[in-house]
C-alpha cells in the first residue's frame, strides 16, 4: 500500500461531501473527497426508478450553483445525480470514485484512512457519508417462507423485480407509500404500518407553492439548534426518530389505488406474515421492507461519543477528537449542550499554516 498525505479527507461524495468540498476549495485548502460508487451521483441513481425529490428544485441546490430547470419542479433521482456530477465538474472538486473507506483510525497526531489499496494520512477527516446506511429489517423476516421474495426499499428499483402474486409493503412512510401506489395498479397490495399523517398540502400544488417558502424559513431559520424551539424539535427526533408526514401521496390515494391498509406486521405464522390483530396474509408473494436504515459507523475506529447511535457533535465538530467532523446528520444529540441550553463557543480546525472556520 502506498501512503498519501493530504490535509483533509472528506468521506462521501453526496450532497454533504460536495458542499464541504466547495467551501474548502474556495479557501484554497488541500483535500480529497472519497466516494465508494463508480460515478458521482450513483447514490441517487441506484434508488428506485420513479423516485423524485421531496423538495422543489429551488430548495435543492448546492452552494454556488442553481439546480437547472424550473425552480418549482420536483427533480427526478437521475436529474439529481446528473446535477451532482455537473457540480463537481464545475468547481473542479477532487473526487475519487470507487474508493470505499474500510477504516479510520488515529495515527499519532493524524488520522489513517484506509480504503482498499489506498491509505491516506490526514490532519482532518470529515465524515459526510450520510446519517443511515444499513437496512433495518426485523429478525422474524428470516422465518418467512422461501417462496416469498423479500426486498428492502434500498434494493427495490421497479415492479419487474417482483414475483407474481400479492405484495406486502411494510412501512407506511413516504417510501412505503410511494412504492405501494406504484405497485397497486397491477397486483394486490397491502400497506402495513403506523399512519405518519400527511402534510397540509400536496407537493407541487398551488397551496404547496404558497406555503412551502414559509415552512422552509421555519426549518432553516427557526428550527435550528440555536433556538429553544429547534432544540425541542431535535429532542423529539432523537427519542426516537418517527419519520415525517406524507408529502406527495395522500391518504385518499391509497383508497383510489385499491391499496389495503393493514395493522403492523407482528411476526410470522406458518411462513406467512402475521399482523398485530392475528390476521395471516397467505396470499403474499413479495414483501418490501420500507422500514428505514440504521447508522453504520463501525469502520470509524475512534472513541467518539454517541447518543441514540448518533455521534455527539457541536455543529459538526467532535469536541473530544480534534480534527474529526460530521456533516449531513440530523440534529446533534442533546449531550452537546450545556445545562442552561446554550451552545458552546465555536471551535476552529487547527492547521500548521493557518486556521480556518470549520462550522459554517
Amino acid at each position: 500500500m502506498g501512503r498519501e498525505q493530504v490535509e483533509t479527507v472528506v468521506i462521501g461524495g453526496g450532497q454533504a461531501g460536495l458542499a464541504v468540498g466547495y467551501h474548502l476549495t474556495r479557501q484554497g485548502l488541500p483535500l480529497v473527497i472519497l466516494d465508494e460508487n463508480p460515478r458521482i451521483g450513483d447514490s441517487w441513481r441506484m434508488r428506485w426508478d420513479s423516485l423524485r425529490l421531496f423538495t422543489p428544485a429551488r430548495y435543492s441546490s448546492l452552494p454556488g450553483m442553481r439546480f437547472p430547470g424550473s425552480p418549482a419542479a420536483y427533480p427526478t433521482k437521475d436529474e439529481t445525480a446528473d446535477y451532482m456530477e455537473a457540480y463537481a465538474r464545475q468547481f473542479g472538486l477532487p473526487v475519487r470514485t470507487g474508493v470505499r473507506v474500510d477504516s479510520v483510525s488515529a495515527a499519532g497526531d493524524r488520522f489513517e484512512v484506509v480504503g482498499g489499496d489506498h491509505v491516506f494520512l490526514a490532519e482532518n477527516v470529515v465524515v459526510a457519508s450520510g446519517a443511515n446506511h444499513s437496512p433495518r429489517i426485523p429478525g422474524f423476516a428470516s422465518e418467512l417462507d422461501e417462496s416469498i421474495l423479500q426486498l428492502h426499499s434500498k434494493e427495490y428499483r421497479n415492479p419487474s423485480q417482483l414475483r407474481q402474486g400479492g405484495v406486502l409493503v411494510v412501512g407506511a412512510g413516504n417510501s412505503g407509500a410511494e412504492i405501494a401506489v406504484e405497485l397497486a395498479p397491477n397486483r394486490r397490495t397491502w400497506l402495513s404500518g403506523r399512519d405518519p399523517g400527511q402534510e397540509p398540502t400536496r407537493a407541487g400544488s398551488l397551496p404547496d407553492r404558497v406555503f412551502t417558502p414559509m415552512m422552509w424559513f421555519m426549518a432553516t431559520r427557526v428550527l435550528t439548534v440555536n433556538t429553544p424551539m429547534g432544540r425541542k424539535v431535535r429532542a423529539r427526533f432523537l427519542n426516537p426518530p418517527r419519520g415525517i408526514p406524507l408529502g406527495r401521496v395522500r391518504r385518499k390515494d391509497f383508497e383510489d389505488a385499491g391499496i389495503e391498509r393493514v395493522p403492523k406486521v407482528a411476526g410470522v405464522r406458518n411462513g406467512y406474515p402475521m399482523l398485530r390483530d392475528g390476521q395471516v396474509l397467505k396470499e403474499v408473494s413479495n414483501v418490501i421492507w420500507c422500514t428505514g436504515l440504521t447508522p453504520s459507523l463501525q469502520w470509524l475506529d475512534l472513541p467518539f461519543p454517541t447518543n441514540h447511535g448518533i455521534p455527539v457533535h457541536t455543529r459538526g465538530i467532535v469536541e473530544s477528537i480534534p480534527g474529526l467532523y460530521f456533516v449531513g446528520l440530523l440534529f446533534p444529540p442533546l449531550a452537546e449542550f450545556s445545562a442552561g441550553g446554550g451552545r458552546r463557543p465555536r471551535r476552529r480546525i487547527h492547521r500548521r499554516s493557518h486556521r480556518c472556520q470549520a462550522d459554517r
